[in-house]
């Protein structure tokens, strides 16, 4: 097995999300697949902290596809990301920022509890 099959063990999705089809005008799906694929196969084997990134990062894209109002929030994340010109590693920097939306969207959802009152 090459290693790109190998990391790919680590991203049961990366058929269904390579294979999303979108709106030829949706280009921000578009490049958040680009993103997606990149940073798959820019993986090394030995990056146990990359890898595991990678297995969440690839069900927050799959919960992209599957959830509407997800992907709603990610396109508004997505939209105010901002990077310094001194990054040397522009994709990690959008990977972690993609990560922290996921949170802040998760955060947002488990405090949407309505306690209803017995009259």
């Amino acid at each position: 097995m090459t290693d790109n099959n190998n990391i790919l063990k680590y991203c049961p999705n990366y058929n269904k999300i390579i294979n999303f089809e979108f709106l030829e005008s949706d280009r921000i799906s578009a490049t958040l697949v680009n993103f997606y694929k990149e940073y798959i196969y820019n993986l090394e084997l030995t990056d146990t902290e990359g890898l595991q990134k990678a297995h969440e990062v690839d069900s927050i894209i799959m919960k992209y596809i599957n959830d509407y109002i997800f992907r709603k929030e990610m396109k508004k994340g997505l939209l105010q990301i901002t990077v310094k010109q001194s990054v040397d590693n522009i994709l990690k920097v959008i990977i972690d920022n993609i990560i922290k939306i996921f949170e802040r969207y998760q955060e947002g959802a488990t405090r949407k509890i309505y306690i209803s009152r017995w009259i």
